[in-house]
């Protein structure tokens, strides 16, 4: 008896569809800007750092994306990916223990906790980096493990100076899950040393980059939080990985001995004004999902302008669109006045669905980009058949402005928020596998 598909796997395949088409249409972008800068000529300048800024932020990563979810393993491997999927920092630490004492650990040894990536904190750090001026909080970008980003990180800045710095991420392990092998942990941890800052060799971001030897970094977070806190134990598993070590996300040599500290905490007493609350970084709204909910605001910005333009202009354009020919002005007028108002509407809704894309609804993502989907595939199919030609000054800022939103709206972070309480505690591509 045939069975439908469930409504679940009908979104993920959805979410394939978008995703695959924000990628595709990122690509045509990308050849109309090379289109343009020839027009343009070699001194403008700023036209070269937004296609830097596109190629580096936009289409590398999303072409990684689809490519690693192609040959890079779902399972675990003991490397968290990327944001483009790309295997980044290799996990190093494992800890027993509730998240209060995770916190009470590290604060006792001397490590600072990151502030969570937001606009705010980026320019901080890019100021703080460019001034050496001290940062003792600055955020780390976010890496991937068990299908989220890491739940909270820590981190000792070097010399004042926030292009230097020790620092590690944590993520909390679903309930349940082992390590290969059968070890029980509570947590999940990468800890890197960040020498310097620099460009990114697969994707060209601008980006820290890391000290080759891991172990280095991995045995100055056990030694500074076993010297700080008595009750703490370790015991490590040897060998438990040395495949997959060789460069990171941002084209770093990484090595490795592949041994596996466990930091037991669970004898640590807690403060009592310590908070309880779990930290779940699902529950945090990714700038994927602000972005496309502010690139359907400009949108709706574009409709409400021409709505108004055509009900201020209604009698002058009825007056150009007659010319000679014997129309009656009045039905002309109030046709153009019809067409105005459906323009108002459509704004209002894309204002109202920015809120809710805002807010983490995933009807409101999905609608949002199948109707970024319906323009790019119509504009497409114009400018294939000569229909109309997309340029700088004609098509191309709101062909760019769909496919951004696309592109925002299906990337994971945006995905996994808007879907948040839908995400299984134990992913099913994430079961444990022995090598």
């Amino acid at each position: 008896m045939y069975k439908a598909p469930s409504k679940e796997v009908t979104d993920t395949r959805l979410d394939h569809v978008f995703f695959v088409l924000g990628g595709a249409a990122a690509v045509w972008l990308a050849f109309l800007l090379v289109g343009e800068s020839f027009q343009l000529g070699w001194g403008q300048v700023w036209f070269y750092v937004v296609f830097w800024a596109f190629l580096a932020y936009l289409l590398l990563p999303r072409l990684h994306r689809i490519l690693t979810t192609i040959y890079v393993p779902g399972y675990f491997i003991g490397r968290a990916r990327t944001s483009d999927g790309l295997l980044g920092d290799p996990v190093n630490v494992a800890l027993l223990g509730t998240e209060p004492q995770i916190h009470a650990i590290m604060r006792a040894a001397g490590w600072t906790k990151a502030d969570d990536v937001t606009l705010g904190s980026s320019r901080r750090i890019i100021s703080s980096t460019i001034f050496k001026r001290s940062y003792p909080e600055a955020p780390v970008s976010p890496l991937h493990l068990f299908d989220r980003q890491q739940d909270f990180a820590y981190q000792q800045e070097v010399d004042s100076n926030p292009g230097k710095r020790h620092h590690v991420r944590f993520w909390r392990c679903p309930e349940g899950w082992m390590l290969p092998g059968g070890h029980k942990v509570d947590w999940l941890a990468a800890g890197t040393y960040d020498r310097s800052v620099g460009l990114s060799l697969f994707t060209l971001q601008i980006t820290h980059k890391i000290e080759q030897n891991t172990d280095v970094e991995r045995d100055h977070i056990v030694r500074t939080v076993t010297a700080a806190e008595p009750a703490v134990s370790v015991h490590v598993i040897e060998d438990f990985s040395t495949g997959y070590h060789s460069r990171n996300g941002g084209g770093d040599s990484i090595s490795t001995d592949g041994d596996l500290p466990i930091i037991d905490a669970r004898q640590v007493p807690v403060p009592a004004d310590q908070p309880t609350a779990q930290t779940d970084s699902r529950d945090r709204r990714p700038a994927p999902t602000m972005m496309g909910a502010a690139l359907v605001v400009v949108r709706a910005v574009a409709a409400l302008s021409l709505a108004v333009t055509l009900l201020t202009s209604s009698g002058e354009l009825a007056d150009i669109t007659l010319g000679d020919a014997p129309a009656d002005p009045q039905s002309t007028t109030a046709a153009v006045t019809f067409v105005a108002i459906i323009v108002l509407v459509f704004g209002l809704g894309e204002v109202f669905l920015a809120w809710r894309i805002f807010l983490g609804s995933n009807a409101a993502r999905v609608i949002a980009m199948a109707l970024s989907s319906v323009s790019i595939i119509v504009q497409a199919i114009d400018a294939s058949t000569g229909a109309t030609s997309i340029t700088l000054e004609a098509g191309l800022a709101g062909l760019a402005t769909d496919i951004l939103v696309l592109l925002a709206l299906s990337s994971q972070r945006a995905r996994v928020y808007a879907k948040r309480q839908r995400v299984p505690a134990v992913p099913p591509t994430l079961t444990t596998r022995r090598a």
